[in-house]
């Protein structure tokens, strides 16, 4: 017996990809279950949502590419028409090598949060006070403001829109203060936030951690992904 008109186009619109999805990296040290809220919220956005967990220090940083690139092409997320990806802190710089390696022909717009761009003053300390290779591990060269010129390049350059969400707001403002004497979010400063190519740059009252959980952080990431540019008022 044939199925009615209206079933049919049930099964139609189950069986096709999401229009638009994100691919979605947590930062350094972190587990996708800190970026489960971030995710929710995107899919009541509207997206298809792809939170990928990746070993942020034990590894190369091309293995660490290879990893995150099967888990990519293997969610339903990559075959959406148009695949957005945001990256909290060091996940921005991995979206960043990963774009360089295996860029995307139905890309659409991508969002870094608090992603130290131009390197990290802590990670500095911690190799001022060589505690880098217990703490920082591989991620060190990639982390550290003073890269090597292989770490360079696995970046790439940014030819794509890009937004970046800058904090403001430390945790903990006396330790900052002191490690970075400019306006920072407790790990990142904003200056280190910027990334050349980028096509807006906003700074928000958050702190590192914080901002993937903030509803203001959310909305202003789906504000670039909609219009390619940040809300102002």
């Amino acid at each position: 017996m044939p199925l009615p008109a209206s079933a049919l186009h049930d099964t139609h619109a189950i069986m096709l990809p999401h229009t638009q999805s994100v691919i979605l990296l947590h930062g350094f040290g972190g587990h996708q279950v800190q970026t489960a809220l971030l995710a929710r919220r995107l899919r009541g956005a509207g997206y298809d949502v792809a939170n990928i967990g990746y070993p942020s220090w034990r590894w190369p940083l091309a293995r660490v590419i290879d990893h995150i690139h099967a888990r990519i092409i293997a969610s339903p997320a990559y075959h959406a028409r148009t695949v957005h990806c945001i990256g909290h802190s060091m996940g921005g710089l991995m979206l960043r090598a990963w774009l360089a390696r295996h860029r995307l022909a139905h890309l659409g717009r991508v969002v870094m949060l608090g992603t130290p761009n131009g390197g990290s003053e802590i990670a500095d300390l911690l190799y001022r006070m060589r505690l880098h290779p217990l703490i920082l591990n591989q991620a060190g060269a990639l982390l550290r403001t003073r890269r090597d010129a292989v770490t360079l390049a696995a970046l790439g350059e940014v030819d794509y829109p890009l937004g970046i969400i800058a904090g403001d707001r430390p945790m903990n403002g006396l330790l900052p203060s002191r490690i970075f004497r400019a306006p920072n979010d407790g790990k990142v400063s904003v200056a280190a936030t910027h990334c050349p190519g980028e096509s807006d740059h906003i700074t928000l009252p958050v702190a590192h951690t914080a901002m993937i959980y903030t509803r203001p952080v959310a909305d202003q990431v789906v504000h670039f992904l909609r219009h390619g540019q940040f809300a102002r008022t």
